[in-house]
């Protein structure tokens, strides 16, 4: 059922790794294959977790200072290079590393991303708002067919989220006022720095964005404008 409080919302815009596409899965699926070839023994799924880990603290070098503008494929590259030496993986070209650090160009969505972005497509501008560059993202749509409208985020405002800037780019490159524009993320975290600073909220919950690891971010409803448990329960929700 449509929420009427949300009238004035006119584009929808995504964090992308773990709310539409499943970074854990894809990386452990693709790294057992890749590792079954070359005869490598590894846990792929700790592998996967070991490079997301790196994620967040190599942005915060960015947004403090310490880096300078680093786009994420080349943040990923460095830590790349890390766990290849931690996972005792020798003997890559550059080739082949750059084929593995691609894996996040190529991370399969949740089984429900591209129906449910299918359907807020034709009320709603939709696109990424995630911390991936433009070629990653761009590359990781036409994999897997997410149907955006445009592809936004943290290359094209020189920011990683949560700096403000990114949030407020939305509005700006597509056009519309800031409270017409709903930040979706699987993440509680994203939507409190949306909110803050003026975007409405909905939040889909990914219970296995961590596999056993980690628990996923469970929001109540209430917490954020739409509250839904996937992106059709988005869709309806949204009246899409």
């Amino acid at each position: 059922m449509e929420n009427t409080s949300l009238a004035g919302v006119k584009a929808l815009v995504f964090d992308t790794f773990g709310t539409v596409v499943d970074w854990r899965g894809s990386i452990t699926q693709e790294g057992e294959a890749w590792g079954k070839a070359r005869g490598l023994q590894i846990d792929w799924a700790r592998f996967a977790d070991r490079w997301r880990a790196g994620y967040a603290p190599s942005m915060d070098k960015v947004r403090k200072g310490q880096l300078p503008w680093t786009k994420l494929d080349d943040l990923h590259r460095a830590l790349l290079e890390d766990l290849l030496k931690e996972f005792h993986i020798e003997g890559l070209t550059e080739a082949e590393k750059d084929h593995w650090n691609h894996v996040w160009h190529r991370l399969k969505p949740w089984p429900d991303s591209v129906a449910g972005l299918t359907r807020l497509k034709k009320k709603y501008l939709i696109a990424p708002l995630s911390n991936g560059n433009v070629a990653l993202l761009t590359n990781m749509a036409k994999n897997s067919g997410l149907p955006w409208d445009a592809i936004l985020g943290a290359e094209l405002a020189r920011h990683y989220k949560p700096d403000r800037e990114v949030y407020l780019s939305a509005a700006d490159f597509l056009g519309v006022k800031v409270p017409e524009v709903m930040m979706v993320a699987a993440h509680m975290g994203d939507l409190r720095a949306a909110r803050e600073l003026g975007l409405r909220t909905g939040f889909i919950y990914r219970p296995n964005e961590y596999g056993p690891t980690r628990q996923a971010d469970k929001a109540n409803p209430g917490d954020f404008d739409v509250v839904s448990t996937s992106m059709l329960d988005l869709a309806s929700k949204m009246g899409a």
